[in-house]
């Protein structure tokens, strides 16, 4: 297995002769169960194990018509934003030599911008998905919080994350959307009450009249060429006849402090279960449970994820919940008024995907505040389970450039509609 591979495995599952994906392929990310094909998670802990289940997305897709190719690279547990977590090595970037693919979907949006696959998913939980489809040059839609199933998603922070698809164009991702979403008994969490299905059909690029809100705190600090890119993107827009205003969403700048507290609150929860009995290797203890539960989690996580659990634990720990993760709460809800304010301003806000091009590889290893501080644009829509797009919008310096394109709740067809006049 070379340590540049974007498969990890490259088991093959057969979808139905019929439906609107025949003759299709999908990558799938590698934290989504797959019947009899290795699901790692991109870590160690998760080397060997098979889930005896798919998960609801790859029955709906196998469906559909699709035909799964394999299993693609990802930071460990989707925790990272380069794919440079994962325990098999980063992923390369097709669009960008000697640069990251982003993450922690990298290895799916690779997949797609190097032609291995028609389509690809990838899980959201402050970015995943649209990350990695800026830095690679292809559309990532991150959907509304329960208008896809989670059912076989290996969870991170469930009250964030969203599984959605990456594509060449608006029009395949949304075509994917359209066969992974809906209701589903095995999920709670879905809701799809006010959606609006048939997403492939609003990539018509008529937007004639649309009110475009630019929120200042998701430019200003973004890197001079992105911003350049990221203006040319939206002249683009007036000139097929939508309008913009500036809007300001003043909580931003405590958004990404209360998105890591949460998820790295909710993924120290989430990760317990690998403790070597229930998941994970057997390590020798000589019957002590503790060292072995410590021996285990030594072994199989790596660096990343282990300051996350941590700094996790110590969040919700007695003394510092209402501190830290109570507070974060109390953040997060200022942040989804301010997005409620900001659309009765506006149809859509526009902002770049990523405030920077494609690291280099092993630039953001050595600093992980920075890695945290580059998912300032993507990690507000997650807090207020809102839909986004990530649609390329040239380049700087020869890097690819994405604009993120924001709905309200069950507002895909709008971002959609708006992406595809990009394209």
């Amino acid at each position: 297995m070379s340590e540049s591979s974007i498969f990890i495995t490259e088991e093959r599952i057969e979808g139905e002769d019929e439906g609107p994906l025949a003759g299709e392929t999908v990558a799938v990310k590698d934290n989504i169960s797959t019947a009899g094909v290795r699901t790692t998670c991109g870590s160690e802990m998760l080397a060997e194990y098979v889930p005896p289940y798919d998960a609801t997305v790859i029955e709906r897709l196998t469906g559909a018509g699709a035909t799964i190719v394999g299993k693609t690279n990802m930071d460990e547990f989707g925790m990272g934003s380069t794919t440079e977590t994962s325990a098999f090595g980063p992923a390369p970037n097709p669009a960008a030599e000697g640069r990251v693919p982003g993450g922690s979907s990298g290895g799916s949006a690779a997949a797609v911008a190097a032609g291995e696959a028609d389509y690809a998913l990838g899980t959201d939980t402050g970015g995943s998905v649209r990350n990695p489809a800026a830095f690679c040059g292809v559309v990532g839609i991150k959907p509304t919080y329960g208008l896809v199933s989670r059912y076989g998603l290996v969870a991170y922070a469930n009250s964030l994350e969203q599984i959605g698809p990456l594509a060449p164009t608006v029009e395949d991702a949304a075509r994917v959307l359209d066969a992974i979403s809906g209701p589903d008994d095995r999920d709670a969490t879905t809701r799809c009450e006010g959606a609006d299905s048939d997403y492939a059909s609003a990539a018509d690029g008529d937007i004639e009249g649309l009110s475009i809100g630019i929120p200042t705190e998701l430019v200003e600090g973004a890197d001079e060429g992105v911003r350049e890119a990221f203006w040319d993107a939206i002249s683009d827009l007036e000139s097929e006849g939508a309008s913009y205003h500036e809007v300001s969403l003043p909580s931003i700048e405590h958004a990404v402090a209360a998105y890591y507290v949460i998820a790295m609150s909710e993924a120290s929860s989430n990760l317990a279960r690998f403790d070597g009995v229930r998941y994970g290797p057997v390590t020798e203890s000589g019957g002590n449970w503790n060292e072995a539960f410590a021996a285990v989690r030594e072994q199989g996580f790596g660096e990343e994820v282990k300051r996350r659990i941590l700094l996790g634990t110590y969040a919700l720990s007695a003394g510092y919940h209402d501190k830290y993760y109570k507070k974060a709460q109390d953040a997060r809800a200022w942040v989804a008024r301010d997005f409620e304010e900001a659309f009765e301003e506006a149809d859509v806000l526009a902002s770049p995907t990523m405030p920077v091009p494609p690291f280099e590889v092993g630039e953001s290893l050595e600093d992980p505040l920075q890695m945290y501080l580059a998912d300032a644009n993507t990690v507000p829509v997650n807090l207020a389970n809102l839909p986004a797009i990530s649609v390329p919008a040239g380049e700087t310096e020869g890097l690819p450039v994405g604009v993120q394109l924001i709905g309200p709740t069950f507002g895909e067809k709008r971002i959609i509609r708006a992406a595809s006049a990009l394209e």
